[in-house]
């Protein structure tokens, strides 16, 4: 491989990987009943997130999104993967905030309850979006960069 790799997608995805990273620490945390702590890393991971967040759209809004780059035998593979992650990422996000808020205001029984089912999925979301980057600007080299539908279902 001869190319270097896109800056922004690779910040984001750092972003993405931080913020799980952050998670995991977190939920060592609560278990040990470092409450402050807990608090600290997961509002850390929350900004993580929302670091992510902006510049991935601001890169689909601006410059558009990088479609699958590899052999057409693998694309339609690769295209149910990203709507998986997409899907998880999705629901990870709302999960994630209504964590985030149960806990700041302090109802515990919900945010005890949601916290774990979050934290798996944004381990997963984090996992599989590592896995997206990696087929998209590692394994293989991007293909054009368009819009977000283009891109998706190609054309």
């Amino acid at each position: 491989m001869n190319y270097s790799l896109p800056i922004l997608p690779t910040i984001s995805t750092t972003f993405i990987v931080l913020s799980a990273i952050c998670v995991a620490i977190g939920w060592g945390q609560i278990r040990q009943r470092k409450i402050e702590s807990h608090k600290k890393t997961m509002t850390l991971a929350g900004v993580f997130a929302i670091s992510f967040f902006i510049i991935y759209m601001s890169r689909t809004v601006f410059i558009g999104n990088t479609s699958f780059g590899g052999p057409d035998d693998i694309k339609i593979y690769y295209t149910i993967f990203l709507i998986f992650h997409v899907t998880l990422a999705t629901i990870g996000a709302v999960f994630g905030l209504i964590s985030l808020i149960s806990g700041y205001k302090n109802k515990l029984s919900l945010h005890r309850k949601l916290g774990p089912i979050t934290s798996i999925i944004w381990f997963f979301t984090a996992i599989t979006g590592v896995a997206v980057y990696l087929l998209l600007y590692v394994i293989y080299h991007g293909g054009e960069t368009t819009s977000t539908i283009k891109a998706i279902l190609g054309s």
